[in-house]
């Protein structure tokens, strides 16, 4: 039977001494909670996945606090898990302390594609390119002309989700409206339900009738708060279909699962640094259709959006990256 190894905390991770478990893979979450169903849930169902058809094991641990990452990371290389996923772009300053003191180890990095270290993969994705897909469905759907997205932190990174998503719905109609607003400054944006659910409800008092959450656990509350008032949501990063049949549109899917998947199967021997972009080309972002939300999908809503996809994989449509000038072309933050 499988073990996945857990410690969660401080004092349980004091308890790892050396060697515990050489060339075991390892993972460590981000802000937010391991059952987020969004970001770091679908990291941990990758590493699920990889242990289940393996039959191996492997160390993860949640981060609960920001003095805790490079605490947990190097407690990680200590012990002699190979190779080591972290998750999150505000781990970007821990793999740049912990991972040259370990040029043995090898690391991985979800969200992060600027660092120069020698035995680190870094694997982005085009969230603007997924977004775009589901910005495409939000403009077919909705019946009042005005659309909304709700962020999380209000970092470049989420921008980039919005205006992706901007393009998409523009590109179907002109004139739609678009809410956007973020839920805050600080890593705690990424798991406030509650101040999810307000800005919803304050998206729909100015016309939104199709809400996207791109904001970790905060997201649960924008889906809750849609399904509540009778309106569309569209979830993010993992398939949140399920969470209120009938009433998410989409989700906006981002393979951090099959990344983390990647990363465990290919092992210390298969490892490869560098940048790794995952796309609408690779199958790294998508739009999510099942029986939870095929009812709201008209085959001509999806026959637009496929025709989209294939012309963006083929380069005959761009969609603007944020990353591009700090900007977005069709929508203010």
């Amino acid at each position: 039977m499988t073990l996945v190894k857990k410690f969660l905390g401080a004092v349980a991770a004091v308890g790892l001494t050396a060697g515990a478990a050489s060339a075991e893979p390892a993972l460590m979450y981000d802000l937010g909670g391991k059952f987020d169903k969004s970001f770091n849930e679908a990291a941990y169902n990758g590493a699920k996945r990889w242990a289940e058809e393996t039959g191996m094991s492997y160390r993860e641990i949640e981060v609960t606090a920001e003095p805790q990452r490079v605490e947990f990371a190097t407690r990680l290389a200590e012990a002699g898990f190979n190779p080591i996923v972290v998750l999150g772009f505000q781990n970007a300053a821990t793999v740049e302390e912990v991972a040259p003191k370990y040029p043995d180890t090898s690391f991985a990095i979800i969200d992060v594609s600027w660092l120069d270290i020698p035995n680190l993969q870094q694997i982005s994705f085009a969230e603007h390119e997924g977004s775009y897909l589901v910005g495409m469905l939000a403009a077919m759907a909705s019946e009042s002309g005005t659309i909304g997205f709700v962020g999380g932190m209000d970092v470049p990174l989420i921008r980039h989700f919005g205006c992706g998503y901007a393009q998409g719905a523009k590109a179907v109609n002109p004139d739609i409206n678009i809410v956007a607003n973020m839920t805050g400054t600080t890593p705690t944006a990424w798991n406030d339900p509650v101040k999810g659910g307000e800005l919803t409800k304050a998206q729909i008092s100015q016309g939104a009738d199709v809400v996207y959450a791109a904001a970790g656990g905060t997201g649960v509350g924008v889906l809750q708060t849609a399904a509540d008032e009778g309106i569309l949501s569209i979830g993010v990063d993992s398939n949140q279909n399920y969470l209120h049949p009938g009433q998410v549109l989409t989700s906006m899917l981002k393979r951090v699962d099959q990344a983390v998947y990647d990363v465990f199967a290919a092992g210390v021997e298969g490892f490869e640094p560098g940048v790794r972009v995952m796309g609408l080309e690779n199958e790294g972002v998508g739009y999510a259709l099942d029986e939870f939300n095929a009812a709201l999908i008209t085959p001509e809503m999806q026959e637009a959006v496929d025709a989209a996809k294939a012309s963006i994989i083929a380069g005959d449509t761009e969609v603007v990256a944020y990353y591009t000038n700090d900007s977005c072309p069709v929508l203010e933050f």
